[in-house]
């Protein structure tokens, strides 16, 4: 069995989707794990973290995302676990989900340094598991170039535990490669893939809005897979907003008070994902009735619209398992762009 470490230089390079990508093209039998939580997920009064939640309902995986996932809190792991535990625990992590498979994947932190005080920073995990790490580094072409000139001169990108490196996001792959690849192999650094910028990428679906904004979704249900593409806030005059070239943009999602009737029913004529209702206000009932037979979700949050508009403005796009065509381009450009068997095999 091969064990591979997928690591990131930092927060948000894609290291899961990335990872999602692998094991859908891969064609290899694999098992999963996540020892350090970093995105705390509260499902049925349990702790689970969200990317082992994801992988594991995407590939219907047997494991309960809380038995692939040690913790979360660094002091609290510190009370319960000594550092023999946490090295025991893992060894029987890794030997109970990876027993029979081709290769155990397993997911680092939100960067390269996170949980180094626990033994579980991505490096730690691949020397005490034998594993090779994978790592990560995404976006513009100067945070790639430091990234990655950073880790070859402090770690030892040459050595057996070492599998390469995947760039990620890039906005122009052409451009890269003629200018900056020869520099980066060179260097010595083992280049595995490199895989562009797609904008698709970053589109939310209605039921990761929904979850993330604790929302009541009150119509639109069969609606809920979505996608997001603009968010128009309705807090100008209907007239107004209609002439504002956002507006009228495909596949938006609009934030707006739930006594704005005029406004909803605007959105509800025009190329509308879904719709936020602020305020706690529930609109009237032929409203209701309009959104679910044009499968248009409507949700209900008690914040007001400046406060719902901050939020979705914060949230990272995140993978959601029922958001079948994001996997789907997943697999295929790590299929086009990634070295799978250099990777994998």
């Amino acid at each position: 069995m091969k064990i591979i470490i997928m690591a990131s230089t930092r927060e948000m390079a894609g290291k899961t989707s990335l990872l999602v990508g692998l094991m859908k093209k891969g064609g290899k039998s694999f098992g999963y794990i996540k020892p350090l939580g970093d995105r705390l997920l509260y499902r049925h009064k349990r702790n689970w973290d969200y990317d082992s939640c994801l992988v594991t309902d995407i590939f219907g995986l047997d494991e309960d995302p809380e038995n692939i996932t040690l913790g979360f809190d660094h002091s609290k792991m510190r009370f319960v676990y000594s550092e023999a535990n946490i090295r025991e625990s893992l060894d029987a992590m890794a030997k109970t989900v990876g027993k029979g498979k081709d290769v155990l994947f397993v997911e680092g932190g939100k960067d390269l340094f996170h949980g180094a005080s626990l033994g579980l920073d991505s490096l730690s995990l691949a020397a005490h598991l034998g594993g090779q790490v994978v790592l990560v580094a995404g976006g513009t072409a100067d945070q790639i170039l430091d990234d990655v000139m950073f880790v070859r001169k402090y770690i030892s990108i040459d050595s057996p535990g070492f599998g390469g490196i995947i760039l990620n996001k890039v906005a122009d792959t052409d451009d890269f490669e003629s200018v900056h690849l020869k520099e980066l192999e060179k260097s010595g650094a083992r280049v595995l893939g490199i895989v562009p910028f797609k904008e698709q990428l970053t589109h939310f679906t209605m039921s990761y809005l929904a979850d993330k904004l604790y929302a009541k979704v009150l119509a639109g249900e069969k609606g809920m897979a979505n996608v997001v593409k603009h968010v128009f806030v309705g807090a100008m005059s209907t007239d107004e907003s209609l002439r504002n070239p956002v507006f009228n943009k495909e596949k938006k999602f609009l934030i707006t008070s739930g006594d704005r009737s005029d406004m909803i029913h605007a959105a509800l004529d025009s190329d509308t994902s879904g719709i936020l209702l602020t305020n706690n206000i529930l609109p009237p009932g032929q409203i209701l009735a309009r959104a679910s037979e044009k499968n248009i979700p409507l949700l209900l949050v008690t914040m007001d619209t400046y406060q719902a508009t901050r939020q979705v403005d914060s949230m990272e796009a995140l993978l959601t398992a029922d958001n079948g065509a994001r996997i789907e381009m997943l697999g295929q450009l790590s299929e086009k762009y990634l070295k799978m068997k250099e990777i994998l095999e």
